[in-house]
């Protein structure tokens, strides 16, 4: 997620009230940055998903991938391993991952701004043997105030959830990859998650 730690904002662009210094304006007057996420399986073909809510909508949560965004200088495949081990613990190298997979620009809302992002997506499998607990011990304080819980999900399971998922379809986009990509990046679109 990395949204760097709280701030009011500076004179120069940075960083705006509670989003880190990945969040810079762009040319729409949107909040923008840049992201990696992780679709990971594992050997059971479960998928691993964050739930969040946002501090100004806390009756609204919901499941997504785990990753965030790309600090500058880093490659995008770099930043997906980072953000995985710091919101999860697992560890990767950046060859474990494929793709990406698919990549799509989201505008929603969080910390009362109106945000851009655009996503790469990169696809890893682990084995669930021998894994150990999830670990939050790199979570932000900002992570820790908006994010409730990680899980693996079962397909079926996770179909059947009242509560959004983002990315939208992400039940069928992740079982067209349970049996292997087929080394095409599919662009999902612009989705607006407002």
């Amino acid at each position: 997620m990395t949204t760097g730690r709280p701030t009011d904002g500076d004179a120069d662009g940075g960083a705006v009230s509670g989003l880190g210094p990945d969040w810079i304006p762009g040319p729409d007057g949107l909040l923008f940055r840049r992201a990696a996420r992780v679709i990971l399986l594992d050997d059971q073909d479960r998928v691993l998903l964050m739930r969040g809510h946002d501090l100004d909508q806390p009756g609204r949560s919901w499941w997504f991938t785990i990753g965030g965004g790309i600090a500058e200088g880093e490659a995008s495949r770099q930043a997906a391993v980072r953000e995985l081990e710091e919101e999860t613990g697992i560890r990767l190298d950046a060859e474990q991952l494929v793709g990406p997979v698919y990549t799509r620009s989201a505008i929603f809302d969080f910390y009362a701004q109106h945000c851009r992002q655009d996503e790469d997506l990169y696809l890893a499998r682990i084995a669930s043997d021998g894994l150990g607990e999830l670990s939050r011990d790199g979570w932000t304080h900002v992570e820790l105030d908006v994010l409730d819980e990680v899980r693996w999900w079962e397909l079926d399971e996770l179909r059947a959830v009242e509560i959004e998922v983002f990315p939208a379809g992400l039940v069928d986009l992740v079982a067209a990859l349970v049996p292997g990509w087929d080394g095409v990046t599919r662009h999902l679109g612009l989705a607006r998650e407002v």
